[in-house]
């Protein structure tokens, strides 16, 4: 019988895909073989490699443990749980757990997942689980030929990145909130409440989990590694704030959904004291009949009327007046 290894779009060693950099030129992909044959040698003056691996795949690790003298903090952070982002030293790499959203992202809150990152001066390595569109967008630039000179640089780019993605998303969600705010401008209700729900969930968990990236990378800058250099503190200086930007316009936009939930919460609410005040005139409306019909009703004696030959037309008129008044009355505690 023969057996299918699943690769989970890697290859054997579960890498998804390898650039080399020389100085002034545009990364060279190779594969793992040449990978390990670059890092078992000395390096080239000004060259760098980044590796990009699906841990999806157990290869990875073991190509990782195998050939990669990576901190144990890497490590584990493949294994620890996803949660906010961090960045910190390691000696002399950059270990951080960035959250990112999926290639495929459709505006559902679950839809995020991490990249973990190992950064030095002559070497990037990126992890992920599931695909994401930042790491797909570097890729894509890497793969257009554009130039990097450092690491640093690299890294920065995919902050970037990861910024214009945020920028898109929250362009789209003004676009959805712009057309349900139409909507109640036009009193039209519809579905605008769920739509309304779905993006703040989305926003309010990107913000939870991108929020603390800016942060994360102002401290570290602070106490930069050795290799980093005054220009790589530079770019990434620069793409933490264009993220933070991003993050806060992200912000903005949830305050405003907020804004428009709690308005529509005021119209939802108005039409059902309408629909209660209907009911209550013809509650109203209803109790004279009730009440008279009750009473001349009963089968006992002396049920006025009972012998007078125009009792019915008497007992009509009655309940007329007695509905003529509670309408009166109950339209005379009409809401504004």
């Amino acid at each position: 019988m023969a057996f299918t290894v699943t690769t989970y779009g890697s290859d054997k060693d579960g890498l998804v895909c390898a650039y080399l950099f020389g100085p002034e030129e545009p990364g060279r992909p190779v594969d793992a073989d040449e990978a390990a044959a670059w890092l078992g040698a000395p390096p080239p003056l000004g060259s760098f490699l980044w590796l990009h691996f699906n841990v999806s795949n157990a290869a990875a690790e073991r190509f990782m443990q195998q050939h990669l003298a990576l901190p144990d903090a890497f490590h584990e952070s493949l294994r620890g749980d996803a949660g906010s982002t961090r960045v910190e030293q390691s000696g002399d790499w950059l270990v951080a757990v960035l959250n990112d959203v999926l290639f495929d992202f459709a505006f559902d809150a679950s839809h995020v997942s991490t990249v973990n990152l190992c950064v030095e001066r002559r070497l990037m390595v990126s992890a992920r689980s599931k695909p994401l569109r930042s790491i797909d967008r570097l890729r894509e630039s890497v793969r257009q030929g554009e130039t990097f000179r450092s690491t640093a640089e690299l890294l920065a780019h995919l902050l970037r990145d990861q910024a214009d993605v945020m920028v898109q998303i929250v362009r789209d969600s003004t676009g959805r909130v712009n057309s349900i705010e139409d909507s109640l401008l036009a009193n039209r209700v519809g579905s605008s409440r769920a739509k309304l729900g779905a993006l703040r969930r989305v926003l309010v968990r990107l913000q939870r989990l991108l929020a603390p990236e800016p942060a994360a990378l102002f401290r570290l800058l602070s106490r930069p590694p050795a290799w980093l250099g005054e220009e790589g503190q530079q770019e990434l200086r620069q793409a933490a704030e264009e993220f933070a930007t991003a993050v806060a316009d992200s912000a903005a936009l949830g305050e405003r959904v907020k804004i428009l939930q709690e308005e529509l919460a005021g119209l939802i609410g108005e039409r059902s004291n309408r629909t209660l005040f209907v009911l209550t005139v013809v509650t109203v409306l209803a109790l004279p009949f009730n009440v008279i019909g009750g009473l001349f009703g009963m089968n006992v004696g002396g049920i006025p009327f009972a012998e007078h030959t125009e009792g019915f037309w008497v007992v009509v008129g009655l309940v007329t007046t007695f509905t003529v008044i509670a309408g009166l009355w109950a339209l005379g505690k009409r809401p504004q």
